[in-house]
């Protein structure tokens, strides 16, 4: 049976519900692809929602999650879908991480995000298949969250699709509001990004390409990606951690998943938003090569 592939997806901003994208049409694609494989469920870290305390991940187990609302996306893009928390995977993600040592817990009370449920309903408009949401720790370690990845790594075995939605370059202090604000144009550009920006996009695009191939050492990637964080551009990329926890949480997935990398990593779309955001849409592994 092939084995799913593993994504980290930058969700942009709330315009990428409601507006067209490149992203758009590949998010669908992934969502097909996944479909038409029969998958188990859905495994999400996103990054509006974290735990406080050391070693803290909880675990989100409302059995009917409200939805928060999204600005300048007009409510009949979202408001209808129904959201399928999975509560048995759910249950055994939290025994999971608590077994490798970390506090993990479920949330009853939890209500999703646009972070996650944008993704869901781009990729699965036809209805929203289980899905359990990891929250992330508010310490931001990057080695924690690429722990995190290693522990639910197992399920893919399993057939569950993982995902990572954050931002490969997502620093809300530095887009251009203006377009947005007045005209509702997310992808206007009239100046190019800063330099920065395009420097740091294209690192986080060497690191995941290049450290997804067959014969890299184990752990490649997770070295690679929590580097990153020390980038001279990072926080000019990233104003806060949190949009780049999900881009660990995925790359301790990968790393601990014999043979995923081996078949490469693709980005496949990107999308400029407010001239200095960038949503790259990565890709590690597909589905035919694990076919054998």
């Amino acid at each position: 049976m092939p084995l799913p592939p593993v994504h980290f997806f930058s969700h942009g901003s709330t315009m990428m519900l409601g507006e067209e994208s490149k992203s758009a049409t590949y998010w669908k694609q992934c969502g097909d692809e996944a479909l038409e494989h029969k998958i188990k469920g859905v495994v999400m870290m996103g990054a509006h929602w974290d735990a406080r305390g050391t070693n803290r991940i909880d675990v989100a187990m409302n059995p009917n999650p409200a939805k928060s609302p999204v600005a300048y996306v007009h409510p009949s893009k979202y408001v209808d879908y129904k959201l399928v928390p999975d509560l048995p995977t759910g249950k055994r993600i939290v025994g999971m991480l608590n077994d490798e040592g970390l506090v993990a817990r479920g949330n009853e009370t939890f209500d999703w995000i646009h972070d996650t449920y944008l993704i869901l309903i781009r990729m699965f408009p036809g209805g929203c298949p289980p899905t359990t949401i990891v929250s992330m720790n508010a310490r931001f370690d990057p080695h924690l969250h690429a722990r995190v990845g290693s522990i639910v790594a197992k399920l893919r075995e399993e057939n569950y699709l993982i995902i990572g939605t954050g931002g490969a370059v997502h620093n809300l202090y530095r887009n251009h509001w203006w377009q947005m604000l007045r005209h509702s144009d997310n992808f206007a550009m009239p100046v190019p990004p800063e330099a920065a920006m395009l420097e740091f996009r294209q690192s986080v695009e060497d690191v995941f390409v290049r450290n997804c191939r067959a014969g890299m050492k184990k752990g490649a990637l997770v070295n690679g990606v929590t580097r990153l964080m020390k980038h001279p551009q990072f926080r000019d990329a990233h104003g806060t951690d949190d949009h780049f926890m999900a881009a660990c949480f995925v790359a301790g997935v990968v790393d601990a998943c014999e043979g995923v990398a081996d078949s490469g990593c693709v980005l496949g779309a990107e999308d400029w938003e407010l001239v200095n955001m960038c949503n790259s849409q990565f890709t590690v592994g597909n589905w035919v090569s694990q076919k054998a």
